[in-house]
């Protein structure tokens, strides 16, 4: 058996499943979202969302009173992000 076939074999037994083990390893001590983290994002999403509608509320108050004026965003009504908030 030649060096390059004991290479193969050692690298298919040996080396592979370490080097899946390995990141398997490292993915599970990665740190995770904690409940605080979480409120605090949904805390931050939901005043994301209000100052958004503040923010079209104030244009469409100047927009009315102004007819030149043209919003810097033309935002949707509704969110492409619907994610499901239990509030």
């Amino acid at each position: 058996m030649n060096f390059e076939g004991v290479l193969a074999i050692f690298c298919a037994l040996i080396g592979l499943p370490w080097l899946i083990f390995h990141y398997v390893t490292k993915w599970k001590q990665a740190p995770k979202i904690t409940d605080e983290d979480e409120k605090l994002l949904d805390e931050m999403f939901n005043l994301a969302r209000r100052l958004e509608e503040r923010i079209n509320t104030v244009e469409r108050i100047v927009a009315a009173d102004n007819p030149d004026f043209k919003p810097s965003l033309t935002a949707p009504q509704s969110t492409p992000y619907q994610l499901d908030r239990r509030n």
